[in-house]
Protein backbone atom coordinates (compact mmCIF):
# COMPACT_ATOMS: atom_id res chain seq x y z
CA UNK A 1 0.00 0.00 0.00
CA UNK A 2 2.89 2.55 0.72
CA UNK A 3 4.05 1.98 -2.63
CA UNK A 4 0.88 2.90 -4.41
CA UNK A 5 0.96 6.17 -2.41
CA UNK A 6 4.40 6.86 -2.80
CA UNK A 7 3.95 6.12 -6.45
CA UNK A 8 0.73 8.22 -6.88
CA UNK A 9 2.60 11.21 -5.29
CA UNK A 10 5.68 10.74 -7.61
CA UNK A 11 3.20 10.81 -10.55
CA UNK A 12 0.98 13.97 -9.35
CA UNK A 13 4.26 16.10 -8.57
CA UNK A 14 5.91 15.11 -11.76
CA UNK A 15 2.80 16.08 -13.80
CA UNK A 16 3.11 19.40 -12.33
CA UNK A 17 6.97 19.68 -12.72
CA UNK A 18 7.67 20.17 -16.06
CA UNK A 19 6.28 23.66 -16.15
CA UNK A 20 7.73 25.88 -12.85
CA UNK A 21 11.61 26.27 -13.95
CA UNK A 22 13.97 23.52 -12.38
CA UNK A 23 11.55 21.60 -9.97
CA UNK A 24 11.68 18.80 -12.40
CA UNK A 25 15.08 17.62 -11.01
CA UNK A 26 13.89 16.89 -7.58
CA UNK A 27 10.84 15.05 -8.63
CA UNK A 28 13.05 13.07 -10.94
CA UNK A 29 15.26 12.56 -7.72
CA UNK A 30 12.20 11.10 -6.24
CA UNK A 31 11.39 8.94 -8.61
CA UNK A 32 14.74 6.94 -8.50
CA UNK A 33 14.24 6.85 -4.71
CA UNK A 34 11.27 5.01 -6.05
CA UNK A 35 13.55 2.55 -8.49
CA UNK A 36 15.53 1.47 -5.21
CA UNK A 37 12.27 0.51 -3.08
CA UNK A 38 11.32 -1.44 -6.67
CA UNK A 39 14.81 -2.83 -6.42
CA UNK A 40 14.71 -4.31 -2.54
CA UNK A 41 11.82 -6.07 -3.14
CA UNK A 42 13.24 -8.19 -6.21
CA UNK A 43 15.43 -11.45 -4.79
CA UNK A 44 16.73 -14.35 -6.26
CA UNK A 45 15.83 -17.69 -5.51
CA UNK A 46 17.94 -19.93 -3.59
CA UNK A 47 17.86 -23.72 -4.12
CA UNK A 48 19.21 -26.77 -1.64
CA UNK A 49 22.54 -27.84 -2.29
CA UNK A 50 21.54 -31.04 -4.38
CA UNK A 51 22.97 -31.71 -7.49
CA UNK A 52 21.22 -33.90 -10.29
CA UNK A 53 22.94 -34.85 -13.33
CA UNK A 54 21.74 -35.15 -16.32
CA UNK A 55 23.93 -37.87 -17.83
CA UNK A 56 22.37 -40.42 -14.78
CA UNK A 57 19.43 -39.86 -16.46
CA UNK A 58 20.51 -41.32 -20.00
CA UNK A 59 21.58 -37.76 -21.77
CA UNK A 60 24.70 -38.59 -23.89
CA UNK A 61 26.99 -36.29 -25.75
CA UNK A 62 25.88 -37.50 -29.25
CA UNK A 63 23.29 -37.09 -31.56
CA UNK A 64 20.64 -38.74 -29.70
CA UNK A 65 18.01 -36.45 -28.33
CA UNK A 66 18.49 -35.84 -24.59
CA UNK A 67 14.25 -34.62 -24.36
CA UNK A 68 13.16 -37.43 -21.66
CA UNK A 69 16.46 -37.87 -19.91
CA UNK A 70 16.21 -33.81 -18.60
CA UNK A 71 13.04 -33.63 -18.19
CA UNK A 72 13.38 -36.70 -15.85
CA UNK A 73 16.10 -35.18 -14.17
CA UNK A 74 13.95 -32.33 -13.73
CA UNK A 75 11.16 -34.05 -12.37
CA UNK A 76 13.28 -35.99 -9.87
CA UNK A 77 14.88 -32.74 -8.57
CA UNK A 78 11.32 -31.09 -8.43
CA UNK A 79 10.01 -33.85 -6.08
CA UNK A 80 13.02 -34.24 -3.92
CA UNK A 81 12.53 -30.78 -2.90
CA UNK A 82 14.52 -28.60 -4.95
CA UNK A 83 17.64 -28.17 -6.09
CA UNK A 84 20.52 -27.72 -9.20
CA UNK A 85 20.02 -30.02 -12.26
CA UNK A 86 23.90 -30.46 -14.08
CA UNK A 87 24.50 -30.00 -17.79
CA UNK A 88 28.15 -31.07 -17.90
CA UNK A 89 30.96 -30.42 -20.25
CA UNK A 90 29.16 -31.70 -24.30
CA UNK A 91 26.31 -31.25 -26.88
CA UNK A 92 22.72 -32.40 -26.22
CA UNK A 93 20.10 -32.86 -28.25
CA UNK A 94 17.15 -31.86 -26.70
CA UNK A 95 13.79 -30.97 -27.57
CA UNK A 96 10.95 -29.23 -25.65
CA UNK A 97 12.48 -28.72 -21.79
CA UNK A 98 10.09 -27.93 -19.14
CA UNK A 99 11.77 -26.52 -15.89
CA UNK A 100 9.57 -27.44 -12.49
CA UNK A 101 9.66 -25.29 -8.91
CA UNK A 102 12.44 -25.19 -7.04
CA UNK A 103 14.57 -25.90 -9.82
CA UNK A 104 18.07 -24.33 -11.11
CA UNK A 105 18.84 -25.85 -14.79
CA UNK A 106 22.54 -25.13 -14.35
CA UNK A 107 24.94 -25.21 -17.71
CA UNK A 108 28.26 -26.03 -16.79
CA UNK A 109 31.56 -24.40 -18.83
CA UNK A 110 31.53 -25.56 -22.47
CA UNK A 111 27.44 -27.60 -22.10
CA UNK A 112 26.28 -26.96 -25.33
CA UNK A 113 22.16 -27.61 -25.27
CA UNK A 114 21.30 -28.01 -29.16
CA UNK A 115 17.70 -27.84 -29.71
CA UNK A 116 16.32 -29.87 -31.98
CA UNK A 117 14.69 -27.76 -35.34
CA UNK A 118 12.28 -30.54 -35.76
CA UNK A 119 8.89 -29.33 -34.61
CA UNK A 120 6.80 -32.09 -33.68
CA UNK A 121 9.58 -31.85 -30.84
CA UNK A 122 7.68 -29.07 -29.09
CA UNK A 123 4.72 -30.79 -28.91
CA UNK A 124 1.94 -31.21 -27.19
CA UNK A 125 0.68 -27.59 -27.56
CA UNK A 126 0.86 -25.44 -24.52
CA UNK A 127 -0.62 -22.20 -23.47
CA UNK A 128 1.83 -19.74 -24.28
CA UNK A 129 1.72 -15.83 -26.45
CA UNK A 130 2.28 -14.96 -29.46
CA UNK A 131 3.31 -11.59 -30.14
CA UNK A 132 1.17 -10.29 -27.47
CA UNK A 133 -1.93 -12.50 -27.85
CA UNK A 134 -2.72 -15.76 -25.95
CA UNK A 135 -3.10 -19.32 -27.86
CA UNK A 136 -2.11 -23.29 -27.56
CA UNK A 137 0.93 -23.16 -29.89
CA UNK A 138 4.02 -25.54 -29.92
CA UNK A 139 5.82 -25.41 -26.76
CA UNK A 140 8.92 -22.70 -26.21
CA UNK A 141 12.09 -24.41 -26.18
CA UNK A 142 12.45 -23.96 -22.42
CA UNK A 143 9.01 -23.53 -20.94
CA UNK A 144 7.89 -23.00 -17.29
CA UNK A 145 4.17 -22.36 -16.23
CA UNK A 146 2.60 -21.55 -13.25
CA UNK A 147 5.92 -22.45 -11.52
CA UNK A 148 8.17 -21.02 -8.41
CA UNK A 149 12.18 -20.84 -7.52
CA UNK A 150 13.39 -21.58 -10.85
CA UNK A 151 16.37 -20.77 -12.49
CA UNK A 152 19.19 -21.10 -15.87
CA UNK A 153 22.32 -20.78 -14.45
CA UNK A 154 25.80 -21.48 -15.53
CA UNK A 155 28.37 -20.83 -18.20
CA UNK A 156 27.29 -22.94 -21.17
CA UNK A 157 25.03 -21.98 -24.36
CA UNK A 158 21.23 -22.73 -25.31
CA UNK A 159 21.23 -23.09 -29.33
CA UNK A 160 18.46 -22.87 -30.96
CA UNK A 161 19.86 -23.63 -34.43
CA UNK A 162 17.47 -21.76 -36.02
CA UNK A 163 18.28 -20.74 -39.34
CA UNK A 164 16.65 -19.77 -43.02
CA UNK A 165 15.85 -23.73 -43.65
CA UNK A 166 14.08 -24.34 -40.53
CA UNK A 167 11.94 -21.65 -38.16
CA UNK A 168 13.43 -18.53 -39.98
CA UNK A 169 11.86 -19.92 -43.44
CA UNK A 170 8.78 -19.79 -41.67
CA UNK A 171 8.76 -15.73 -41.66
CA UNK A 172 11.20 -14.68 -44.27
CA UNK A 173 9.16 -17.21 -46.74
CA UNK A 174 5.76 -15.32 -46.03
CA UNK A 175 7.34 -11.61 -46.18
CA UNK A 176 8.97 -12.52 -49.29
CA UNK A 177 5.47 -13.96 -50.70
CA UNK A 178 3.32 -11.00 -49.07
CA UNK A 179 5.82 -8.70 -51.44
CA UNK A 180 4.89 -10.80 -54.71
CA UNK A 181 1.27 -10.50 -53.83
CA UNK A 182 0.59 -14.13 -53.46
CA UNK A 183 -0.13 -17.22 -50.26
CA UNK A 184 2.32 -18.14 -48.94
CA UNK A 185 3.23 -21.74 -48.44
CA UNK A 186 4.12 -20.87 -44.41
CA UNK A 187 1.68 -18.79 -43.79
CA UNK A 188 -1.82 -20.38 -43.85
CA UNK A 189 -3.77 -17.38 -42.45
CA UNK A 190 -2.40 -18.18 -38.84
CA UNK A 191 -1.38 -14.62 -37.69
CA UNK A 192 -4.95 -12.98 -38.74
CA UNK A 193 -6.75 -15.77 -37.65
CA UNK A 194 -5.57 -15.88 -33.93
CA UNK A 195 -5.98 -11.85 -34.22
CA UNK A 196 -9.25 -12.86 -35.45
CA UNK A 197 -10.02 -15.06 -32.81
CA UNK A 198 -8.23 -12.75 -29.92
CA UNK A 199 -10.16 -9.54 -31.32
CA UNK A 200 -14.15 -10.89 -31.00
CA UNK A 201 -13.46 -12.98 -27.68
CA UNK A 202 -12.70 -16.26 -28.07
CA UNK A 203 -11.39 -18.77 -24.86
CA UNK A 204 -8.22 -19.13 -25.44
CA UNK A 205 -8.88 -22.95 -24.86
CA UNK A 206 -10.61 -22.75 -28.25
CA UNK A 207 -7.32 -20.79 -29.80
CA UNK A 208 -5.24 -24.11 -31.29
CA UNK A 209 -2.72 -23.61 -33.42
CA UNK A 210 0.88 -25.40 -33.38
CA UNK A 211 0.93 -28.38 -36.29
CA UNK A 212 0.62 -26.79 -39.78
CA UNK A 213 -0.06 -22.91 -38.47
CA UNK A 214 3.84 -21.94 -38.65
CA UNK A 215 3.88 -19.64 -35.77
CA UNK A 216 7.51 -19.87 -33.88
CA UNK A 217 8.09 -20.50 -30.36
CA UNK A 218 9.91 -18.17 -28.44
CA UNK A 219 12.98 -19.95 -27.06
CA UNK A 220 12.83 -19.44 -22.80
CA UNK A 221 9.03 -18.45 -21.45
CA UNK A 222 7.77 -18.28 -17.86
CA UNK A 223 4.25 -18.32 -18.25
CA UNK A 224 2.51 -16.80 -14.65
CA UNK A 225 5.52 -18.10 -12.50
CA UNK A 226 7.17 -16.12 -9.67
CA UNK A 227 10.76 -15.75 -8.80
CA UNK A 228 13.10 -16.30 -11.72
CA UNK A 229 16.64 -16.47 -12.27
CA UNK A 230 18.40 -16.38 -15.46
CA UNK A 231 21.94 -16.14 -14.96
CA UNK A 232 25.64 -16.18 -17.17
CA UNK A 233 24.40 -18.33 -19.79
CA UNK A 234 24.67 -17.28 -23.74
CA UNK A 235 21.69 -17.88 -25.90
CA UNK A 236 21.33 -18.07 -29.98
CA UNK A 237 19.89 -18.69 -32.71
CA UNK A 238 16.68 -18.70 -31.45
CA UNK A 239 13.18 -19.65 -33.52
CA UNK A 240 12.05 -15.97 -32.16
CA UNK A 241 12.11 -14.20 -29.26
CA UNK A 242 15.18 -15.33 -26.68
CA UNK A 243 13.83 -14.57 -22.87
CA UNK A 244 9.81 -13.94 -22.83
CA UNK A 245 8.20 -14.29 -19.31
CA UNK A 246 5.20 -13.43 -19.18
CA UNK A 247 2.57 -12.95 -16.35
CA UNK A 248 4.89 -13.57 -14.24
CA UNK A 249 7.05 -11.37 -11.10
CA UNK A 250 10.40 -10.95 -9.22
CA UNK A 251 12.76 -11.72 -12.30
CA UNK A 252 16.20 -11.51 -12.39
CA UNK A 253 18.33 -11.74 -16.13
CA UNK A 254 21.81 -11.14 -15.06
CA UNK A 255 25.24 -11.48 -17.11
CA UNK A 256 22.86 -12.64 -20.05
CA UNK A 257 24.44 -13.14 -23.89
CA UNK A 258 21.82 -12.60 -26.25
CA UNK A 259 22.93 -13.43 -30.19
CA UNK A 260 20.43 -13.56 -32.99
CA UNK A 261 21.48 -10.69 -35.37
CA UNK A 262 20.55 -13.58 -38.32
CA UNK A 263 16.87 -13.90 -37.20
CA UNK A 264 14.07 -12.31 -37.55
CA UNK A 265 11.94 -10.98 -34.90
CA UNK A 266 15.25 -12.03 -32.45
CA UNK A 267 14.23 -9.96 -29.59
CA UNK A 268 16.48 -10.27 -26.66
CA UNK A 269 14.54 -10.20 -23.51
CA UNK A 270 10.86 -9.10 -23.73
CA UNK A 271 8.95 -8.90 -20.50
CA UNK A 272 5.39 -9.22 -20.87
CA UNK A 273 2.49 -7.95 -18.40
CA UNK A 274 5.30 -8.57 -15.97
CA UNK A 275 6.19 -6.69 -12.09
CA UNK A 276 9.27 -6.12 -10.39
CA UNK A 277 12.33 -7.32 -13.20
CA UNK A 278 15.38 -6.43 -12.97
CA UNK A 279 18.20 -7.04 -16.05
CA UNK A 280 21.46 -6.14 -15.59
CA UNK A 281 25.33 -6.59 -16.79
CA UNK A 282 23.52 -8.21 -20.12
CA UNK A 283 25.19 -8.30 -23.79
CA UNK A 284 23.00 -7.71 -26.93
CA UNK A 285 23.57 -8.44 -30.20
CA UNK A 286 20.32 -9.07 -31.75
CA UNK A 287 18.15 -8.59 -35.43
CA UNK A 288 15.34 -7.02 -33.36
CA UNK A 289 15.12 -5.16 -30.12
CA UNK A 290 17.64 -5.56 -27.46
CA UNK A 291 14.80 -5.42 -24.96
CA UNK A 292 11.31 -4.91 -25.56
CA UNK A 293 8.40 -4.44 -22.73
CA UNK A 294 5.24 -5.22 -23.47
CA UNK A 295 1.42 -6.23 -22.40
CA UNK A 296 -0.49 -7.71 -24.58
CA UNK A 297 -2.05 -7.04 -28.08
CA UNK A 298 -4.85 -4.82 -28.42
CA UNK A 299 -8.38 -6.57 -27.05
CA UNK A 300 -5.70 -9.17 -25.04
CA UNK A 301 -3.89 -6.36 -23.07
CA UNK A 302 -6.85 -4.04 -22.38
CA UNK A 303 -9.34 -6.48 -21.35
CA UNK A 304 -6.62 -8.40 -19.23
CA UNK A 305 -5.74 -4.75 -18.12
CA UNK A 306 -2.25 -6.49 -16.31
CA UNK A 307 0.55 -3.73 -17.34
CA UNK A 308 4.48 -4.51 -17.54
CA UNK A 309 5.56 -2.37 -14.45
CA UNK A 310 8.29 -2.02 -11.80
CA UNK A 311 11.48 -2.78 -14.37
CA UNK A 312 14.90 -1.89 -14.20
CA UNK A 313 17.82 -2.06 -17.17
CA UNK A 314 21.00 -1.12 -15.84
CA UNK A 315 24.91 -2.22 -16.98
CA UNK A 316 23.75 -3.71 -20.17
CA UNK A 317 25.62 -3.22 -23.58
CA UNK A 318 23.85 -3.66 -26.60
CA UNK A 319 25.30 -3.75 -30.16
CA UNK A 320 23.17 -4.32 -32.80
CA UNK A 321 19.21 -4.85 -32.99
CA UNK A 322 16.70 -2.87 -34.35
CA UNK A 323 16.06 -0.49 -30.65
CA UNK A 324 17.89 -0.72 -27.47
CA UNK A 325 15.70 -0.31 -25.03
CA UNK A 326 12.27 0.04 -26.58
CA UNK A 327 8.10 0.02 -25.23
CA UNK A 328 5.99 -1.49 -27.08
CA UNK A 329 3.94 -2.25 -29.78
CA UNK A 330 1.97 -4.54 -27.87
CA UNK A 331 1.58 -2.35 -24.86
CA UNK A 332 -2.09 -2.70 -24.44
CA UNK A 333 -2.18 -3.64 -20.69
CA UNK A 334 0.06 -0.78 -20.07
CA UNK A 335 3.76 0.01 -18.85
CA UNK A 336 4.88 2.04 -16.20
CA UNK A 337 7.93 2.80 -13.45
CA UNK A 338 10.98 1.75 -16.01
CA UNK A 339 14.19 2.58 -15.46
CA UNK A 340 17.37 2.98 -17.55
CA UNK A 341 20.82 3.91 -16.32
CA UNK A 342 24.56 3.10 -16.90
CA UNK A 343 23.79 1.30 -20.83
CA UNK A 344 26.27 1.94 -23.37
CA UNK A 345 25.02 1.79 -26.87
CA UNK A 346 28.05 1.13 -29.43
CA UNK A 347 27.20 0.00 -33.19
CA UNK A 348 26.25 1.71 -36.02
CA UNK A 349 23.88 -1.38 -36.96
CA UNK A 350 21.86 -0.25 -34.02
CA UNK A 351 18.82 1.61 -35.96
CA UNK A 352 17.40 3.50 -32.32
CA UNK A 353 18.71 4.09 -28.94
CA UNK A 354 14.93 4.40 -26.93
CA UNK A 355 11.78 3.66 -28.56
CA UNK A 356 8.02 3.90 -27.59
CA UNK A 357 6.28 2.59 -30.00
CA UNK A 358 2.05 2.30 -30.60
CA UNK A 359 -0.86 2.71 -32.94
CA UNK A 360 -4.27 3.53 -32.70
CA UNK A 361 -5.35 0.15 -31.95
CA UNK A 362 -3.51 -0.62 -28.91
CA UNK A 363 -4.77 1.14 -26.25
CA UNK A 364 -3.35 0.69 -22.84
CA UNK A 365 -1.34 3.97 -20.83
CA UNK A 366 2.26 4.38 -21.11
CA UNK A 367 3.92 6.55 -17.98
CA UNK A 368 6.92 7.20 -15.85
CA UNK A 369 9.79 6.15 -17.87
CA UNK A 370 13.47 7.03 -16.38
CA UNK A 371 16.26 6.94 -17.96
CA UNK A 372 19.88 8.43 -17.18
CA UNK A 373 23.66 7.69 -17.68
CA UNK A 374 22.91 6.22 -21.00
CA UNK A 375 25.67 6.76 -23.61
CA UNK A 376 24.97 5.83 -27.51
CA UNK A 377 28.18 5.58 -30.16
CA UNK A 378 25.61 5.87 -33.09
CA UNK A 379 22.29 4.76 -34.40
CA UNK A 380 21.26 5.02 -38.16
CA UNK A 381 17.59 6.43 -37.60
CA UNK A 382 16.82 8.62 -34.10
CA UNK A 383 18.31 8.61 -30.69
CA UNK A 384 15.28 8.53 -29.05
CA UNK A 385 11.97 7.94 -30.67
CA UNK A 386 8.46 7.88 -29.62
CA UNK A 387 5.67 7.22 -32.47
CA UNK A 388 1.82 6.47 -32.12
CA UNK A 389 1.63 5.64 -35.56
CA UNK A 390 3.34 2.09 -36.15
CA UNK A 391 2.49 -0.25 -38.07
CA UNK A 392 -1.37 -1.96 -37.62
CA UNK A 393 -2.99 -4.49 -39.68
CA UNK A 394 -6.48 -3.38 -41.88
CA UNK A 395 -8.16 -5.84 -39.58
CA UNK A 396 -7.56 -4.68 -36.24
CA UNK A 397 -10.11 -2.68 -33.99
CA UNK A 398 -11.64 -1.16 -32.46
CA UNK A 399 -9.67 2.62 -32.12
CA UNK A 400 -7.88 2.80 -28.77
CA UNK A 401 -5.43 5.25 -28.64
CA UNK A 402 -2.66 5.01 -26.09
CA UNK A 403 -1.69 7.89 -23.43
CA UNK A 404 1.92 8.26 -23.98
CA UNK A 405 3.57 10.87 -21.00
CA UNK A 406 5.91 11.64 -17.84
CA UNK A 407 9.26 10.50 -20.20
CA UNK A 408 12.28 11.43 -18.17
CA UNK A 409 15.71 11.48 -19.48
CA UNK A 410 18.91 12.84 -18.11
CA UNK A 411 22.86 12.70 -18.94
CA UNK A 412 22.41 11.03 -22.34
CA UNK A 413 24.75 11.43 -25.09
CA UNK A 414 24.61 10.57 -28.64
CA UNK A 415 27.96 10.48 -30.90
CA UNK A 416 25.71 10.19 -34.45
CA UNK A 417 22.22 9.60 -35.28
CA UNK A 418 19.70 10.62 -38.11
CA UNK A 419 18.28 12.27 -35.50
CA UNK A 420 17.94 13.25 -32.06
CA UNK A 421 14.65 13.13 -31.52
CA UNK A 422 11.68 11.83 -33.14
CA UNK A 423 8.35 12.13 -31.40
CA UNK A 424 5.70 11.49 -33.67
CA UNK A 425 2.43 12.06 -31.88
CA UNK A 426 -1.18 11.83 -33.12
CA UNK A 427 -4.06 14.79 -32.26
CA UNK A 428 -6.68 12.60 -30.73
CA UNK A 429 -4.00 11.80 -28.13
CA UNK A 430 -0.42 13.67 -28.37
CA UNK A 431 2.37 12.75 -25.91
CA UNK A 432 2.23 14.59 -22.70
CA UNK A 433 5.33 15.82 -20.39
CA UNK A 434 8.68 15.17 -22.02
CA UNK A 435 12.03 16.30 -19.77
CA UNK A 436 15.37 16.18 -21.39
CA UNK A 437 18.40 17.10 -19.09
CA UNK A 438 21.63 17.88 -19.29
CA UNK A 439 22.30 15.90 -22.88
CA UNK A 440 24.86 15.93 -25.75
CA UNK A 441 23.94 15.03 -29.09
CA UNK A 442 26.44 15.33 -31.68
CA UNK A 443 26.38 14.62 -35.47
CA UNK A 444 23.03 14.45 -36.52
CA UNK A 445 21.78 14.42 -39.85
CA UNK A 446 18.67 15.74 -39.44
CA UNK A 447 16.14 18.53 -37.89
CA UNK A 448 14.08 17.05 -34.77
CA UNK A 449 10.37 16.03 -35.80
CA UNK A 450 8.02 17.02 -32.80
CA UNK A 451 4.44 15.70 -33.08
CA UNK A 452 1.45 16.34 -31.14
CA UNK A 453 3.75 17.07 -28.06
CA UNK A 454 1.86 19.10 -24.97
CA UNK A 455 4.61 20.16 -22.98
CA UNK A 456 8.37 19.23 -24.24
CA UNK A 457 10.89 20.54 -21.43
CA UNK A 458 14.36 20.58 -22.62
CA UNK A 459 17.20 21.65 -20.24
CA UNK A 460 20.86 22.09 -21.36
CA UNK A 461 20.54 20.07 -24.38
CA UNK A 462 23.14 20.69 -26.98
CA UNK A 463 22.41 19.27 -30.72
CA UNK A 464 25.51 19.58 -32.85
CA UNK A 465 27.30 21.97 -30.20
CA UNK A 466 23.73 24.10 -30.03
CA UNK A 467 21.72 24.83 -26.83
CA UNK A 468 18.24 23.85 -27.15
CA UNK A 469 17.18 25.26 -24.17
CA UNK A 470 13.01 25.72 -24.33
CA UNK A 471 9.93 24.64 -23.31
CA UNK A 472 7.04 23.76 -26.11
CA UNK A 473 3.49 23.86 -25.24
Amino acid sequence: MMRNFLLLFIVHTLLSACNNNKVWEKEINDGWKFMEVVLDSISVPQFPNREFLVTDFGAKSNDSLCTDAINEAILACNKAGGGKVVVPKGNYLTGAIKLLSNVNLHLEKDAVLMFSTNPSDYLPIVKTRFEGSELYNYSPLIYAFQQQNIAITGEGVLDGQASAKNWWAWEMCKKKDMEKGKPSQFEPGSNPRLLDLMNRGVNVKERLFGEGYHLRPSFIQHFECTNILIEGISIKRPPMWMVHPALSKNITVRGVKFFSDDGPNGDGCNPECCKNVLIENCLFDTGDDCIAIKSGRNRQGYDLGIPSENIIIRNCKMINGHGGVVIGSELSGGVRNVFVYNCKMESPELIRAIRIKSNKYRGGIVENIFVRDVNVKSVRNAAIKINQNYFSLSTESPVKYTAIRNIFIEKFSCDSAGYALQINGIPEKPIENIVIANSKFSNIADKNVLENVNGLYLDNVFINGKLQNKNLE
